[in-house]
């Protein structure tokens, strides 16, 4: 009996070497025999090594990540005043399909929103004008975890952009700004933004379409030309960044259209949204020069080209005032041969309110010439 267990136990230490023999080749076949004979605290990291292995989404947004802000916003809502024998009030379901109030809860109170947006210099914050639009207080939440009271310095509904300044000592991170001329459809693009309150959350997508005309979707009290990505852009991504592969900032993520199978997102390009900013910071305001007038597009099949024709006159405008007639087909403006709706904005956003410009344009036979001097959009509204 003693002599087997002898034996087992001898067996017992055969097996325990096998299994850590064969352990060690497995192991040398796997580091090379160098790796091995140095101790675990002298092996050498290479840092360069471990950077060029991130993906060029994790650079990216590593560069710009930590200027991307949340906006909370408070809005103080008065008591709504409706009838006591108000009928509207025996269907429960009618606040969700109107918007209303039910009795109960037609009470002074506090509603509260949120949208995203990123610091461009310092202690200052673009984002969308719908995200703080109406707002009595704004709070901007930084990627550290700090949270600031901020005051509105300027917004241009038409063109759904706003700028804030932190209030609070720096330094603060600062997003690079990119050049929106430079993209090109099939060109990445990376949004960033805090949707539903997660923080710097990140979808991946490329470049659809650019300058696309808002009038095209259906939105024609805004002056806006596109961005269009198929990064997923969710509520609360509004105001955040677009990046393009280097992390830097090529528009302003605004809107959303959705429907079956699939949804579209659209940015604010960020050599516009520069401009809108710096007049908002120098002037207050924004002027937008128009003569008031809508485009439509047609394909001329006999040219095949484009064809840019006045859908309709504003009452009492420049246009008017100038003689420019619906169906006038757009040739030229200023010295810009007209190919697409955009032209003419760009032209008349150019020339500015301060001088005429020159419309060359063909009514049935007849090729016209007149001048036009363009105003502030304010003013066609007051028309």
């Amino acid at each position: 009996m003693f002599s087997k267990k002898i034996k087992k136990s001898k067996l017992k230490i055969f097996n325990y070497k096998q299994v850590l023999l064969s352990s060690l080749i497995a192991i040398g076949s796997i580091y090379p025999s160098n790796v091995i004979s140095e101790s675990l605290t002298e092996t050498k990291y290479h840092k360069e090594n471990f950077y060029s292995n991130k993906s060029f989404i994790t650079k990216a947004v590593e560069k710009t990540g930590a200027a991307v802000v949340t906006i909370d916003t408070q809005r103080y809502v008065k008591k709504r005043n409706f009838p006591r024998n108000s009928q509207l009030y025996l269907d429960p379901y009618f606040e969700r399909f109107f918007g209303l109030d039910l009795p109960n809860d037609n009470r002074p109170r506090i509603e509260q929103n949120q949208g995203s947006g990123f610091i461009f210099a310092d202690g200052l914050v673009m984002t969308n004008a719908h995200v703080v639009n109406g707002s009595d207080k704004v709070i901007v939440g930084l990627t550290n975890g700090k949270k600031l009271n901020a005051k509105l310095i300027g917004q241009d509904f038409f063109t759904d952009l706003a700028v804030l300044q932190i209030k609070g000592k720096g330094p603060w991170p600062k997003a690079k700004l990119g050049d929106s001329e430079k993209i090109k459809v099939g060109d990445w693009a990376i949004a960033v933004g805090n949707p539903f309150g997660l923080e710097n959350t990140v979808t991946l997508g490329i470049i659809s379409n650019l300058n696309r005309n808002v009038n095209q979707l259906g939105i024609y009290d805004k002056k806006l030309e596109l961005i269009q990505t198929d990064a997923a852009i969710n509520p609360g991504n509004s105001g955040g960044p677009l990046l393009n592969s280097d992390g830097e900032v090529i528009g302003i993520n605004t809107l959303i259209r959705s429907g079956p199978g699939a949804g579209l997102s659209f940015a604010i390009p960020i050599n516009k949204a520069k401009e809108i900013a710096y007049q908002l910071l120098n002037n207050g305001k924004v002027i937008h020069p128009m003569i008031g007038i809508s485009l439509i597009e047609e394909i001329n099949a006999e040219r095949k080209n484009n064809v840019v024709k006045v859908g309709y006159v504003v009452p009492n405008s420049p246009a008017e005032e100038s003689g420019i007639k619906i169906g006038d087909i757009l040739i030229k403006i200023g010295n810009k041969d007209i190919e697409n709706a955009s032209d003419v904005i760009e032209q008349i956003s150019k020339n500015g309110t301060k001088k005429q410009i020159d419309i060359f344009l063909q009514r049935k036979n007849k090729f016209i010439k007149l001048k036009v001097r363009p105003t502030d959009i304010t003013n066609l509204q007051k028309n």
